[in-house]
């Protein structure tokens, strides 16, 4: 009986227990002070939270042993690799209950706030705070979260606000702010010193582009001196430089106000309290031959479509490719060319298709916070938060307008941030190299670092009659929108079919065909034989679906076509975009 009553109560016991809940403990610190103790913040804040989950054990609570712990991170954003592995467990149903210390521990933002409670609503996650318990199921719970967020965002916007208008004052006295010394000097404590040799070889810089008179020539002379940037260590990617000196680079050195003992902040520049390596004759020598040697950088109001990347495309030798347009009744194509009077082989680039290509690396680039704040440099939560802001508004800035061309005859914010963030374009046979300017960018300030990033985008180059068309390595055209038709392919197309109209229905013959149109007989007959192409090749071309090296005088000589319509598909390179536009237009 004893046995059986004891049984009993075991089975009560196991059919009241409560289930299990999995308990998620996320902490934060906003900067990475004291991380490296041995018992931090972060520790603290777990163990007070485990010690509340433990409390819970009643009810089933149990502890997630992984730990989401954001050491040095901003509560601004969600930009938070321990954040994003939490949210991630979230939607996997991994956790039910996230336990932090403080409300503001998750964020400090409304906006950012609203979709985590609206995710976790979605999935049945409760959160509960240690030091302020709600829950966030009722309303009541979530009036009370807002409110108390509404003063952790009022309290980090004013934080920042404090923090801009120190930093703009002390650069008004002159104080440097810190970040990686420019070329030439070294950090010591607050303040900057001139570091040899590479305060000398500054100095040499300086006079020799006023004796070459010329940024390439200047390149080349320091490239056969064989100097190399200092190395430099970075707490997040540990060491850089000990690299050439690049053309953006030198000219980044010539402009910059720190050598001639000067802060440069918002448009202007302060008096110093660092040494100047140069003196204020020669920068302002340098800075007046640097305005008048910068070719066709100026876009003139009257123009009617100006090249935002003039002056700073060159091919792999390092030739400068200027632009060019032709006209062709109302309609206007730009090109970034190379001189009439080079010796070398000649390259014609359509202005559109690099320009799209530029757009969409930088937009790549700058959408990708990690590849930004590993170039920039992460510096702080805060610092990395502003950073991440900037990215965000130069993104928005290039995505201004759907096509180039409309955004370029506009002036519109997208043009002018696509030349502002440009140093230079390398055109190669294999590859486009985009020199960024950080500073024009709007992500780093004047003499904060080297100021420059690079880009690399895989492409091939395929000519195409005189222009030279750009591929992407994938081999779709390297354009953010579908190309407009060409307007050579698209008036054979026409030409062949009004000749076989009179030929079929007006009983005229070739020859007196090419008498009435003085063209040759051969001619006509190859005319007409592209208007017996396959009727999906035709609407693919007047759609501008097509081959990108393909063009009228290729068509035109590649008669006479194969009377199957599948040969001639493979014949001209269309059978993808051939059946993908007869797709479409089955839909339609």
């Amino acid at each position: 009986m004893a046995t059986k009553a004891s049984s009993a109560s075991s089975a009560s016991s196991v059919s009241h227990a409560a289930p299990s809940v999995a308990c998620a403990i996320y902490t934060r610190k906003s900067s990475e002070e004291g991380l490296e103790q041995d018992f931090n913040s972060l520790h603290a804040q777990r163990e007070a939270c485990e010690a509340f989950v433990l409390s819970q054990k009643s009810l089933g609570w149990t502890p997630i042993p992984t730990a989401y712990d954001d050491g040095g991170f901003s509560g601004g954003n969600v930009a938070r690799p321990a954040l994003k592995r939490l949210i991630a467990d979230i939607e996997a149903g991994l956790v039910k209950v996230i336990v932090v210390y403080k409300v503001d521990r998750l964020t400090r933002s409304l906006a950012d706030f609203a979709k985590l409670v609206e995710l976790f609503d979605a999935m049945g996650v409760s959160f509960v705070s240690v030091t302020q318990q709600f829950n966030t199921t009722t309303s009541m719970g979530r009036l009370t979260l807002n409110v108390l967020l509404s003063f952790a965002q009022f309290e980090r916007e004013v934080t920042g606000e404090r923090i801009r208008d120190k930093i703009a004052a002390s650069k008004r006295k002159g104080m440097w702010m810190g970040g990686v010394p420019s070329v030439g000097y070294c950090a010591n404590g607050r303040t900057l010193e001139p570091e040899e040799p590479y305060a000398t070889r500054v100095r040499e810089i300086y006079a020799m582009y006023l004796k070459l008179n010329c940024i390439r020539r200047l390149s080349e002379a320091v490239h056969a001196k064989g100097w190399l940037t200092p190395e430099r260590e970075n707490k997040r990617i540990g060491f850089g430089g000990n690299k050439a000196f690049s053309r953006g680079h030198l000219h980044r050195i010539l402009s910059n106000p720190i050598y001639a003992g000067m802060v440069h902040h918002k448009g202007e520049n302060h008096p110093g309290q660092h040494t100047a390596i140069i003196n204020l004759e020669l920068w302002t020598a340098v800075q007046k031959r640097l305005e008048s040697n910068r070719q066709g950088h100026k876009t003139q109001s009257h123009a009617q479509n100006p090249s935002p990347l003039s002056g700073k495309v060159f091919d792999e030798t390092g030739r400068r490719l200027i632009p060019s347009h032709t006209t062709k009744g109302k309609k206007r194509y730009r090109y970034y060319v190379t001189p009439a009077d080079d010796p070398g082989d000649p390259i014609r680039l359509p202005a559109e298709e690099i320009e799209q290509v530029i757009t969409k690396a930088i937009l790549n680039w700058a959408g990708n916070d990690k590849q930004v704040l590993d170039t920039v440099g992460w510096g702080d939560a805060q610092h990395a938060a502003h950073l991440l802001k900037r990215a965000r508004r130069l993104c928005l800035a290039l995505q201004k307008g759907a096509n180039v061309a409309e955004a370029v005859s506009k002036k519109s914010e997208r043009t002018f941030a696509l030349r502002s963030c440009v140093n230079r374009i390398e055109v190669a046979p294999k590859c486009v190299r985009i020199t960024l300017d950080l500073i024009g960018c709007g992500l780093q300030e004047a003499g904060a670092g080297q100021g420059e990033a690079t880009i690399e985008v895989q492409t091939e180059r395929k000519r195409c009659g005189m222009a030279v068309r750009l591929v992407i390595s994938d081999g779709s055209p390297a354009q953010l929108q579908q190309r407009e038709p060409d307007p050579g392919l698209v008036a054979l197309m026409a030409k062949g079919r009004t000749l076989l109209k009179k030929l079929t229905f007006g009983g005229q013959s070739i020859e007196a065909l090419a008498e009435q149109e003085k063209l040759s007989a051969r001619y006509v007959s190859r005319v007409i034989n592209v208007a017996l192409l396959a009727p999906d090749i035709v609407q693919a071309i007047e759609r501008g679906d097509h081959p990108i090296e393909l063009n009228a005088t290729q068509l035109i000589t590649s008669v006479p076509f194969p009377m199957d319509w599948a040969e001639q598909r493979n014949m001209l390179g269309m059978g993808a975009s051939v059946v993908a536009g007869s797709a479409a237009g089955a839909v339609q």
